[in-house]
């Protein structure tokens, strides 16, 4: 399993790594953006994800390579923030690794040899950038000796992803690839850090689930997800509490609001958080198939009270229910990216068709599907982890 990328990692450095490490995508359940407002979220692990092959080094440079890019990289690990050092294109991939190599500095690590590779999609939705952060730190970590545990050590790669790469995510991405369980999903509170898995295993009830990739490629240093934030906090301060978790009397909050735009934000954060609560409900007693309301009306909500959902996702989760789809919705930080649909097993085949065929008939790029079963966390893969 890491034999072909250890061997690329002799070719390119010249010597033997110390070891390989994974760290899986993350696909959420239900609760979109509800984690940078103080939320709830029920993420669960894929398995596909992002493995690291690496060896210390004792001259302060963190030096990355990719097997998906063309261009190495090589930086001090005491260096500023990534983002204030206006790197090329071509090297904007190597912010997450190197950003993560910088912020772990402060609790003992130093510099690393770091070959990357992936099988999971860019810009799909499916957090491959905290799937390349958390790999690197258990890297990193493993490599110099440093011991952290999972909870602080996902907080401090999304510290990474916010201060380094300059991207405003919630703390979601890193918790569910370091903390997840397989067949289980994370139930996480995103203010306290608290987290419980939650039994999830959708085909022993005769279920699957598909990730549609949309093919329409999201960013999350993009103005749009900073645009919401910033309206949350802004409905947030004008309602006096601290983050719309704190909304406790909805009708209220938005008679207080005059702002149109920030009454739609407020209700679909306030909503998506009972909808997440309700979702845990579902799963604890047995009734997965009964999640296909919770993602629909999930969906509803971001499509029309967020504005984050895009054509391709809409039209995804309309044909997948044409089809027979017992529900849908778009995951991730939205404007772009993949779908999630929940199908009878014996109807999966027909929602891939009928989605693919919606695409054609729009002309699209073909949409790619990725069965997303929950599994397990990051990890050592060579040699094993020691009990």
């Amino acid at each position: 399993m890491t034999g072909a990328l250890e061997a690329a990692f002799a070719e390119a450095f010249g010597r033997a790594p110390e070891g390989v490490w994974r760290a899986p995508g993350r696909v959420n359940l239900i609760g979109e953006h509800t984690d940078y407002n103080d939320g709830l979220v029920l993420p669960f692990a894929i398995s596909r994800g992002i493995s690291v092959a690496g060896a210390r080094r004792d001259d302060g440079v963190v030096e990355v390579r990719s097997r998906q890019a063309a261009t190495a990289v090589s930086a001090p690990v005491d260096g500023g923030t990534v983002a204030s050092e206006g790197w090329p294109a071509d090297r904007a991939w190597a912010a997450y690794p190197v950003g993560v190599a910088r912020v772990l500095r402060e609790r003992g690590t130093g510099g690393a040899s770091l070959l990357i590779d992936s099988d999971l999609p860019q810009g799909a939705g499916l957090a491959s950038s905290a799937a390349l952060e958390c790999a690197t730190a258990l890297a990193l970590c493993d490599l110099h000796g440093v011991r952290i545990d999972r909870p602080e050590l996902a907080r401090l790669a999304q510290r990474a992803e916010n201060e380094q790469a300059g991207s405003p995510c919630g703390p979601m991405d890193q918790a569910a690839s370091l903390l997840c369980e397989a067949g289980h999903a994370l139930m996480l509170d995103c203010r306290s850090g608290l987290s419980s898995r939650v039994p999830f295993d959708p085909a022993a009830a005769g279920l699957a689930l598909i990730v549609v990739d949309t093919r329409a490629a999201h960013a999350l240093t993009g103005g749009e997800y900073g645009r919401r934030r910033a309206e949350c906090e802004e409905a947030a301060a004008l309602l006096g509490v601290p983050a719309l978790r704190d909304v406790k009397d909805l009708p209220a909050a938005l008679g207080t609001l005059r702002d149109p735009v920030l009454r739609r934000r407020v209700q679909h954060v306030v909503t998506e958080n009972h909808r997440v609560e309700a979702a845990v409900g579902l799963l604890r007693a047995g009734a997965v198939a009964e999640l296909g309301a919770m993602l629909n009306a999930s969906h509803l909500s971001l499509r029309d009270q967020f504005e984050a959902s895009w054509p391709e996702a809409d039209a995804t989760v309309d044909a997948a229910l044409r089809a027979g789809a017992r529900g849908g919705r778009m995951v991730g930080g939205g404007f772009g990216g993949s779908v999630l649909v929940l199908a009878p097993a014996g109807r999966a085949d027909r929602v891939r068709d009928a989605v693919a065929a919606a695409y054609d008939r729009r002309g699209w790029p073909s949409p790619r599907f990725v069965d997303a079963v929950p599994s397990g966390g990051a990890d050592r893969l060579s040699p094993p982890a020691r009990p």
